[in-house]
């Protein structure tokens, strides 16, 4: 059976990695998701970045399938080995430095051993270049540039149905240089990001108040992984302060846009406008957004309704917006105390005043980038979706999604007027969903375990906590929070989240934002500096402790719990 095919180990760089991709492609990918948009497309992107801004050498990365990134078994993995031997050659960083950013003290971390070749003058001098443009002009004018053209795209999104099938084929792979272009924008705004917040850092522990860095990476207000939860909110209100939305809403969100849609009651129909105005805005977003296959919210616009159906159960006092101008109001503070602290040490005034510009500039400007590739990406979706319903139809394929386990080649022909395999379209079918079933190796080094030794998800034993027993993680957003642990596996089921209670996930992407409106803390199996779960904690100034590892399985439902986002630890306190 065809298959993606994996990654072939290189001695040059065998340790790979789950932690962060396992963010973006949280599942694995459908054929058609990666063929069309990241082999050729965003991976080669991100090896663009890499040769022309950040100093890596055409022949160290491979041409088709660059080692920043892998597929093992279906699942995308992180080349490690290769971000270790780049964080050697930046000035101010090191390979132990990427490994405590998205590691700590994870057990199965391999040693780092040193080679001659991981030392390259080239390397380093174009980083010193870029250092002094994310920490000096900060020019992000493409940034800006690229956001309007995704929009635009959206508001020319063409009529589908009026299309013919290779026209539909031929609307997904134009859009391919611009996953290869706004993908290197993503990740060139991911690594300028992380220069300020060390910068941050090292200015406050020099002064005796390290706790100080990360409340000054807090409530900027312009991150777009939180405006949903901003808009959804605005939904929220209008549910509860109507009558007849909370009657509808009490009724289940099964089929409830249908029935508000046939109602005459002036508050339904402001709601149904609003939730138009939220798909049309917000609808590329979702669990898995990065595949083509997800379905997002556009495509089960329900996973949004249970959301604000969760919602609407709190008070207006947890107004997101409110604690996000509390944060910054925070922020601000304590940077007149540190500049107060450093009142006569005008170089290092400078040097924390440049950390601040940083992370304002580029942490907003990451979730930005992420945003409209999001979009772009989206619009290919529903392109295929299209074609896979008339594919569907002419009884090619047994369900409208059989289309994304179609690889480009097979799609172009059939297009052309040749049925697909539907005997090869069932076993690809079984095979990902056996492969969804599985755990993949969080760490993987020299060889990847077969397939077939991997223990299914929620199998592999662990220690469940007792009582005064701690989880370690790493600090993510500050402040302490004691409440009852609600374990959520999946973005799409937030039915039993109450507002107080704290969200412990196995991880999060966009898709899990409305969640942490309501939740009083936040708990991620995994996570790094500037992860998803870190990023919107702090926007909605939350406690979040990500990076605790097996959390989601250890902590049981309903357990009582203390979170420390300074200390990055998760203590149970009493059983359920």
């Amino acid at each position: 059976m065809r298959w993606i095919e994996s990654n072939v180990i290189a001695p040059r760089y065998r340790f790979w990695t789950r932690a962060n991709v396992g963010e973006v492609l949280s599942e694995p990918t459908s054929p058609l998701g990666w063929d069309a948009v990241w082999e050729g497309a965003t991976v080669a992107g991100w090896r663009d970045l890499f040769v022309r801004r950040l100093g890596m050498q055409e022949h160290e990365l491979d041409e088709r399938r660059a080692e920043m990134i892998g597929v093992f078994g279906g699942y995308a993995y992180m080349g490690a080995g290769f971000f270790r031997v780049w964080a050697g050659r930046t000035p101010g960083m090191t390979p132990t430095d990427f490994d405590n950013i998205y590691f700590d003290n994870h057990p199965d971390v391999p040693p780092y051993e040193f080679e001659d070749w991981h030392t390259n003058p080239h390397t380093t001098e174009v980083m010193n270049a870029y250092i002094a443009w994310a920490t000096g002009d900060m020019d992000n004018s493409d940034l800006e540039a690229d956001r309007v053209e995704s929009l635009e795209l959206r508001a020319r999104r063409p009529d589908f149905a009026s299309m013919s099938d290779a026209a539909l084929v031929g609307s997904l792979l134009a859009l391919r240089p611009l996953f290869r272009r706004m993908f290197f924008q993503h990740i060139n705004q991911s690594i300028a990001a992380s220069f300020g917040p060390g910068m941050i850092a090292g200015v406050c522990a020099s002064i005796g108040h390290p706790e100080w860095g990360f409340r000054l990476l807090t409530g900027y207000g312009t991150v777009d992984s939180a405006a949903p939860s901003y808009a959804m909110w605005d939904l929220s209100r209008i549910v509860r302060s109507s009558a007849v939305l909370t009657s509808a809403f009490d009724a289940g969100v099964s089929g409830l846009l249908d029935r508000l849609g046939s109602s005459s009651d002036a508050d339904a129909q402001r709601f149904v406008a609003g939730f138009a105005d939220f798909i049309a805005e917000f609808g590329s977003r979702g669990s898995n957004e990065w595949d083509l296959a997800a379905e997002v919210w556009e495509v089960r616009p329900e996973t949004v309704l249970a959301s604000i159906d969760r919602m609407r159960m709190a008070p207006d006092t947890d107004d997101p917006r409110a604690e996000t101008a509390s944060r910054e109001a925070d922020r601000l503070a304590v940077a007149d105390r540190v500049r107060a602290a450093l009142a006569d040490d005008a170089v290092a005034i400078a040097t924390f005043d440049v950390g601040l510009a940083n992370a304002s500039t580029f942490i907003p400007g990451r979730e930005r980038a992420k945003t409209s590739i999001i979009r772009v990406i989206h619009e290919g979706r529903m392109a295929m979706r299209e074609l896979g319903g008339r594919f569907v139809e002419r009884g090619w394929i047994d369900q409208r999604s059989d289309i994304f386990l179609l690889f480009v080649d097979e799609l172009e022909s059939a297009a052309a007027g040749n049925p697909p395999n539907r005997d090869e379209l069932r076993a690809r079918r079984e095979h990902h969903e056996r492969l969804r079933r599985l755990e993949p190796p969080y760490i993987i080094v020299g060889e990847m375990p077969p397939v077939d030794t991997w223990p299914e998800k929620g199998r592999r034993p662990v220690e469940p906590m007792r009582p005064g027993d701690v989880i370690h993680g790493v600090v993510g957003c500050p402040g302490v929070a004691e409440g009852r642990a609600r374990v959520i596996l999946r973005a799409d089921d937030p039915r039993g989240l109450e507002p107080g209670e704290i969200l412990v996930a196995p991880a999060t992407d966009p898709s899990w934002t409305p969640l942490f409106v309501p939740a009083a803390a936040v708990v991620v199996d995994i996570g790094a500096l500037l992860s998803h779960s870190i990023i919107v904690s702090r926007e909605l100034g939350i406690p979040c402790v990500p990076s605790a590892l097996d959390a989601s399985r250890r902590i049981p439902d309903g357990a009582r719990i203390r979170v420390d986002g300074e200390a990055g630890t998760v203590t149970l306190l009493e059983l359920p």
